[in-house]
């Protein structure tokens, strides 16, 4: 009867979803993740036969795989990258909370598949790898209760992450995982660092950090064996480390040839661990320099979108979650030229595993979904150049 009298109430026109997440996503680092994933795929054309021969297996086993489980952590970031700020903090949490459940029953249920290391979970013959999933999930609920601690009246967010922490570090060094504890503690840092941290207390922290690897290296026979390795004057030619830098000095500045390198076969890892030496020797410098500049694409465009971000909880998850993603490809790269102990860390959507891709699909699009540009972005960029 209102609409008969009145007329009916205008409605107002939405933009459609994909139109609009198009326009407010960050192209630049959707693209460079694009273009990571296409060179993992070409080098697991390499890299991934030797493995398949070794376990009569089709030549490209490894790849198909690789690209099913691409596919599927492309899916999830693309699906991810459309949620609000708020639906990725409630994702987040439940997804840290589940991932923190496997690991706690990883040293009774878990397999170390020959690595020295418990990590892995064998589900429906999937071997899965929780602490993957563990990290972003740790960053949002670790951006939430920082966030949460500046509210007045807010809770002792920052107290109840140094706890949290501690039992996440805690259950990954009974592994031992201290590669992923070192990025679990690194990503702490990060985010109470940008949520205002005196440098007194990071100091500290890194001081804590510093004995807490001396007295790794004195309990754990796996972690010191990495640690001598690293140290040792002498590279045994006849090692992983001793194959991949054989590998990148002769690649030179525009490697051997597609398919000409030979670390491929000599290297267990060379698909996963040290895919990188793997591009070094068949590509050259040129193509390692494509993988970092990409890396440092994705890591410096979010955080140059995340300056402009008012909302607290927003900017400490997101600096977290780029800083992570960009120190994780340090790390394996770092490792592969003999810069940094042997970590078993992957490279980012390049190297093959099917854990690893999936929780950069996570990471990645719960990182394009907090960069996204928003009204309040585009009123405080137009309020500045009035300034």
């Amino acid at each position: 009867m209102t609409e008969m009298v009145y007329g009916s109430a205008p409605v107002a026109a939405r933009e459609p979803v994909l139109p609009r997440w198009w326009r407010t996503v960050d192209r630049w680092t959707l693209t460079s993740i694009m273009m990571l994933f296409g060179i993992g795929l070409l080098l697991g054309l390499a890299a991934s036969v030797p493995l398949a021969s070794r376990n009569d297996l089709p030549d490209f086993y490894y790849v198909q795989r690789q690209a099913v489980f691409g596919i599927l952590g492309l899916l999830v970031m693309f699906g991810l990258s459309m949620a609000p700020p708020g639906l990725v903090r409630r994702l987040g949490i439940i997804g840290f909370l589940l991932a923190l459940i496997l690991v706690m029953a990883l040293p009774v249920i878990g397999q170390d598949h020959g690595k020295g290391a418990t990590r892995w979970l064998s589900l429906a013959g999937i071997s899965l790898q929780p602490s993957e999933f563990l990290k972003p999930g740790f960053v949002i609920i670790t951006a939430w209760l920082m966030a949460a601690a500046q509210n007045v009246g807010g809770p002792p967010g920052k107290l109840i992450s140094v706890l949290l922490l501690m039992i996440v570090v805690g259950f990954l060094a009974m592994q031992p995982d201290f590669g992923q504890s070192a990025l679990i503690v690194f990503s702490w840092g990060v985010i109470y660092f940008v949520a205002g941290a005196p440098m007194l207390l990071i100091g500290s922290v890194a001081g804590i950090v510093a004995f807490g690897g001396f007295i790794a290296y004195g309990s754990s026979e796996h972690f010191a064996r990495r640690i001598d390795g690293f140290l040792s004057p002498d590279v045994d030619p006849r090692t992983q480390l001793g194959y991949a830098a054989n590998a990148i000095q002769e690649g030179g500045f525009f490697g051997v040839g597609v398919g000409e390198g030979q670390v491929k076969w000599s290297l267990p890892d060379a698909h996963t661990d040290f895919i990188i030496a793997v591009a070094a020797e068949e590509y050259g410098l040129i193509l390692v320099l494509v993988i970092l500049a990409l890396f440092g694409i994705v890591v410096v465009r979010s955080l140059m979108r995340l300056t402009a971000e008012r909302d607290t909880f927003t900017r400490l998850a997101g600096s977290g979650l780029a800083c992570i993603l960009g120190v994780q490809a340090m790390i394996n790269m770092g490792v592969a030229v003999r810069l940094l102990p042997a970590k078993g860390m992957t490279l980012p959507f390049v190297s093959y595993g099917g854990s690893s891709i999936i929780a950069a699909g996570i990471t990645v699009g719960m990182l394009l979904a907090l960069t996204r540009t928003r009204p309040r972005d585009r009123m405080a960029e137009l309020f500045g150049r009035r300034r």
